[in-house]
């Protein structure tokens, strides 16, 4: 049996999902793929790994303090980073998106997390150095890029109880400390974390080195996997080795590979076809922007809520909305309270979550 998993590049990404049993299918990005995703399915799982900064307009919420010197020097010393890719950036974010709509196995590596933060409604430092690292006390501050030891360059961060990150490197943590080292290769990072993960580990200044979905239930044995990595744990080879620096950091590909082999049966086994992704109404989207009173995130929370997520079109056509409605709607939310349509906004995802698990419960008991 064929598990298909999209990834782009990175040879010992690919090395890790052939020994765990799944077909890697390389998306390629050349101008207009994005337009051809369709042409990839099935697909069972995604990982996205490493590449150039995410174009800022796609997260800026106007809280930036990087000056136009700044900006300078940053494309001076990250030239390699600094180049923006319009096209990867609309296959990437794409294909997260679907992910997100079809609970598709995701795995996110550096950039890869950045991407899935930024869909979701979360925003990213532009500059590490220059927007946290300068500000903090010299006993705080974190070297999360080493042109000089590239591969070699290690720092801690601190793992969070209770999550999977926790569960991968359990055998290598010490009660006490909870930490491990991780290579860094990145000048960007998580600045808000998007609304609906949780942290799994920090850096020793306060970055957040990875992320879950905490109400997606997070399990390989039932297809559950939506994880975002700042490191790179693939490349956390000891020298001259081949051998890993902890046992965790293959455990995350085999974890991976394993909630794509059960995605793989659940699409199998469903008679229910595939949900296409739906367009966006450039004037509900417009009006949506007008509204001053919701920040930027709750903005993009209402998006997904509205128009991405996996039941957002029989959302629409059960409550047959139309334009009169919408009007009526948009009255009687606005004299909801910002704190409760948040509530409100998580309620329903974790319905939707608790739903599509339950129904892939259900799908396999009849399939036995």
């Amino acid at each position: 049996m064929e598990f298909w998993v999209l990834k782009i590049s990175g040879e010992y990404h690919l090395d890790l999902i052939v020994a765990y049993g799944a077909v890697p299918v390389i998306v390629p990005r050349v101008r207009g793929v994005h337009n051809l995703l369709d042409g990839y399915e099935p697909i069972h799982g995604v990982l996205l790994c490493e590449g150039e900064d995410i174009d800022p307009s796609l997260y800026e919420d106007g809280t930036s303090s990087v000056s136009l010197e700044e900006e300078e020097e940053i494309r001076r010393v990250h030239a390699s980073d600094t180049a923006i890719d319009k096209e990867k950036d609309s296959i990437e974010l794409k294909l997260a998106n679907l992910c997100l709509e079809r609970n598709i196995p995701y795995l996110g590596i550096c950039r890869g997390s950045q991407v899935l933060n930024v869909v979701s409604g979360g925003t990213l430092y532009k500059d590490i150095g220059t927007e946290l690292t300068a500000k903090l006390p010299e006993n705080q501050r974190v070297v999360h890029v080493d042109y000089d030891n590239y591969d070699g360059h290690r720092h801690p961060v601190k793992v969070m109880e209770n999550t999977p990150f926790q569960s991968w490197f359990q055998d290598s943590l010490e009660e006490e400390r909870m930490e491990i080292l991780v290579n860094s290769y990145h000048h960007q990072g998580v600045k808000r974390l998007a609304q609906r993960f949780g942290p799994m580990a920090f850096a020793p200044d306060g970055l957040i080195e990875g992320f879950y979905d905490p109400n997606a239930y997070y399990n390989p044995d039932e297809g559950r996997f939506l994880i975002g990595l700042q490191f790179h744990p693939e490349r956390m080879r000891r020298p001259y080795s081949e051998e890993f620096d902890y046992p965790g950091c293959s455990t995350i590909y085999q974890e991976f590979v394993r909630a794509v082999t059960v995605y793989q049966k659940k699409v199998l086994h469903s008679s229910t076809p595939l949900p296409k992704q739906l367009k966006l109404n450039k004037e509900v989207e417009n009006r949506r922007r007008s509204i001053a009173a919701l920040s930027l995130q709750q903005e993009n929370r209402l998006k997904q809520m509205g128009a991405t997520v996996r039941n957002g079109s029989h959302y629409i056509e059960k409550m047959g909305l139309n334009r009169g409605r919408g009007e009526l709607g948009r009255k009687v939310m606005g004299q909801i309270s910002v704190e409760h349509l948040s509530d409100l906004m998580s309620f329903y995802d974790m319905m939707g979550q608790i739903c599509s698990q339950v129904l892939g419960r259900k799908l396999d008991e009849s399939h036995c």
